[in-house]
């Protein structure tokens, strides 16, 4: 039986055509582009930010407390290892920024504070995002288990004292 075989890099260019292709004809108008009828689009442009310290994914968060929203930017601890490290060896974390460590499935958690350099506030939010619990002002290096009252969706960290400043509490709400 004879096969037609094609050279490597045809296959190769093939494949790149075919990438190529499907790339252009998948795209999403641009800011500022034209649609098939002709009207204007203004569609925002996605902007994935990472932190330049840890290298993680940072998205907005929003706490709902009785004095308001207050928007925070949060880095993502998504992996185990990532959530393992959390904010270990950080020596700086600007107030309106923290970590979230998303649970799936929701769990009895329990954070320390193992080579964790600033004292943190420990949020720790159910499966309907309201805060079960906070462990205020978690000490520097303090190896002692800081446990969730109930099965957490996610953990937020923020800088010592911040929850105090913004009036959050049990049954306030966290989005992200």
């Amino acid at each position: 039986m004879n096969k037609a075989i094609w050279p490597k890099t045809l296959w190769n260019r093939a494949a790149s055509l075919a990438l190529l292709i499907a790339a252009v004809g998948c795209s999403p108008l641009g800011a500022g582009s034209t649609s098939a009828q002709g009207t204007a689009t203004t569609a925002p442009a996605a902007q994935l930010s990472v932190h330049p310290v840890s290298g993680l994914t940072v998205v907005p968060l929003t706490v709902t407390t009785a004095s308001g929203a207050h928007v925070f930017k949060v880095e993502v601890a998504a992996t185990p290892g990532e959530q393992e490290r959390g904010l270990m060896f950080r020596t700086v974390m600007g107030a309106d920024e923290g970590m979230i460590f998303p649970m799936n499935p929701p769990r009895p958690s329990a954070f320390w504070m193992k080579n964790t350099v600033i004292p943190l506030d420990i949020i720790f939010i159910g499966a309907d995002h309201k805060v079960l619990n906070i462990a205020a002002n978690a000490v520097p290096y303090d190896l002692s288990p800081l446990p969730s009252v109930g099965a957490a969706a996610g953990v937020l960290e923020l800088n010592g004292g911040r929850a105090a400043q913004i009036g959050l509490k049990a049954g306030d709400t966290v989005n992200w």
